[in-house]
């Protein structure tokens, strides 16, 4: 049974949310069974920790277990301080009300840490792409989960650049993935672009996330969110695919703003919750579609200071290029994950690379703490950012610029249905 709760008032309270998790797992017996719980790492926001403590409340004095994986996907892992404040807990409720509760990160650089569940043939691959890939694909998942009778995933819903919406499987994929179905899933979005991707439901890319986990046998179900910022829009509980259907649903409505004309400048603010430009890159992917031809984005996050902690080295080896920079000749960058040049291209958006001769759509500047010389070593644009004043940049719509506050959640369209598009 599906149990929903929207934003029927602009917001849910704590009160309602509370009664759908307990209406929701009075439904089933937790007694002695060890539960993982699966939680995103700090790169979204949303009440997650006020819903895993409404999920402790219920389940916790009676079940065997209840402990926390967190999904890094190839992100940095936490420390237990940080996973503290994900889960808003204060270090003393750590040691006492929640000390029986375990946190794992997820290891993804350690394969020993995996097991293979299944396998998409080049057959699936082919149908599920539209043509576009024929192979076969290994899915391997996080071992850690079978140690447990049941899991739940719990964690927000947004546009996405490489699904659509993020939430439901996606936290297996590629949270808690092994590299080969993390790395071709990733490249399969850029291929079909962001533009193309983010903001619409059943994609290719969240079709081949289903199929992974049509091998997990285990019971499973999903808490999804939907949050702007910290205020709760709404809350799903139930079979992963209906809850998170509905969740992006809602977030359709929450998360993607539209805009009646296309800007020359825009300044995104990003959060500090971000911190390098593998996550602040999300910035981009959310304004792309806003960018007018020849336009600049700049990506203000004074706070970052590397480009990527866990895959800078790939990145200033190859830097940041368009899809077809790498597509049309892959067998130079046969070395690097696939993911890593699909994120690579995803922040540097759409264009040409026709002849040797690379032509982008927009310019994308870091106004970060990361030096003009890396910036264009990977090649991408330099502002300082002390030189920047936001107030300049405020109240010109008509003069086209934007600035964006928090960027890299809310997923900005033209209200006219268009988007950008490769020149073919």
């Amino acid at each position: 049974m599906l149990i929903e709760r929207e934003n029927k008032q602009g917001f849910v309270t704590n009160q309602q949310a509370a009664e759908a998790v307990q209406q929701f797992f009075n439904q089933y017996d937790y007694t002695g069974k060890k539960i993982l719980i699966i939680i995103p790492d700090n790169t979204r926001s949303g009440p997650v920790g006020e819903v895993f403590k409404m999920i402790h409340e219920q389940i916790g004095g009676k079940a065997g277990a209840v402990d926390c994986l967190v999904a890094l996907g190839t992100h940095q892992p936490m420390s237990e301080e940080q996973i503290c404040t994900r889960l808003s807990m204060t270090l003393d409720e750590r040691r006492t009300k929640y000390a029986s509760v375990k946190f794992f990160n997820h290891e993804w650089d350690r394969p020993d840490t995996f097991k293979s569940i299944g396998t998409i043939s080049a057959d699936e691959i082919d149908q599920i792409s539209g043509g576009l890939f024929r192979e076969e694909v290994d899915v391997a998942i996080n071992k850690l989960i079978f140690d447990y009778d049941e899991f739940f995933i719990l964690g927000p819903v947004f546009p996405h650049e490489v699904v659509g919406f993020s939430g439901g499987h996606k936290y297996i994929f590629p949270g808690i993935a092994g590299d080969e179905i993390i790395h071709f899933f990733h490249w399969l979005g850029a291929v079909v672009t962001n533009p193309m991707i983010n903001g619409n439901k059943w994609t290719v890319t969240r079709k081949v996330v289903e199929k992974a986990a049509s091998f997990i046998k285990m019971p499973h179900q999903l808490i999804a969110i939907v949050a702007l910022l910290d205020e709760l829009k709404g809350i799903f509980l139930g079979d992963c695919v209906e809850a998170w259907e509905k969740a992006a649903d809602l977030s359709n409505k929450v998360h993607i703003v539209y805009k009646d004309r296309t800007y020359n400048t825009v300044l995104g603010l990003a959060p500090k919750m971000y911190d390098d430009i593998w996550t602040a890159g999300k910035v981009m992917y959310k304004l792309e579609p806003v960018l007018a031809d020849g336009a600049t984005l700049i990506i203000h996050a004074p706070h970052i200071t590397e480009i990527s902690y866990t895959h800078g080295k790939y990145l200033d080896k190859i830097g940041y290029h368009t899809r077809d920079y790498f597509r049309t000749r892959m067998e130079r960058f046969a070395d690097v994950p696939r993911g890593i040049i699909a994120h690579s291209t995803h922040v540097k958006g759409i264009g040409t690379y026709i002849d040797g001769v690379e032509n982008p759509r927009v310019n994308v500047v870091l106004a970060t703490g990361i030096s003009k010389e890396r910036c264009e070593k990977v090649n991408l644009g330099y502002m300082d950012p002390a030189e920047i004043n936001i107030a300049d940049y405020e109240g010109k719509e008509a003069e086209g610029i934007l600035v964006v506050h928090h960027a890299g959640e809310v997923l900005h369209r033209l209200a006219d249905g268009s988007i950008p598009t490769i020149p073919q």
